[in-house]
């Protein structure tokens, strides 16, 4: 019995150990952040676009938003797929930002298949041209904010 009582000990020691504290800066599962919260990576450029780690949603949030890519009209589709946690959703915000740093903000339905486009910046002719960044968060009925995608799209030549 004693040496059970010890073993038991022993791995909840060892069981508290494994853990890691997370990096300030980085967004840990189910933290949320808010739109237009997203900050350039240091030491990038001026005017450079980068993009950030996005959250990790808890399963019951579980949707998928998809950016497609940028065509050569310079039209990018965002695309709500929906999930198993689609029914929580009450909102899906997209923010873009274009490579001379206006941006566009827009909402897209919670329905599966719901879309919007967003007009980004165009290259000229076979030339390859700017690139811009989208980012989408999904707000659910818990009232907490998830960063579900932070991505750059480049101009789509037709060629």
């Amino acid at each position: 019995m004693g040496i059970l009582i010890v073993l038991l000990c022993s791995a909840l020691i060892l069981a508290g150990c494994t853990g890691t504290t997370p990096s300030q800066g980085v967004n840990t599962p189910g933290s949320g952040t808010s739109p237009g919260s997203g900050t350039p990576v240091s030491g990038s450029p001026s005017g450079t676009l980068t993009t950030v780690p996005t959250d990790i949603l808890p399963r019951v949030n579980e949707v998928t938003v998809d950016v497609g890519e940028k065509d050569y009209l310079g039209i990018i589709p965002v695309i709500f797929q929906g999930g198993f946690g689609m029914n929580s959703v009450k909102k899906v915000d997209i923010k873009l930002t274009r490579a001379d740093g206006t941006t566009e903000t827009a909402t897209v339905g919670t329905k599966k298949g719901d879309e919007v486009e967003l007009q980004g910046t165009r290259g000229s002719g076979s030339a390859r041209g700017p690139v811009d960044r989208v980012e989408v968060w999904i707000s659910v009925n818990t009232g907490q904010t998830y960063k579900v995608a932070d991505v750059l799209r480049e101009y789509r030549t037709r060629g």
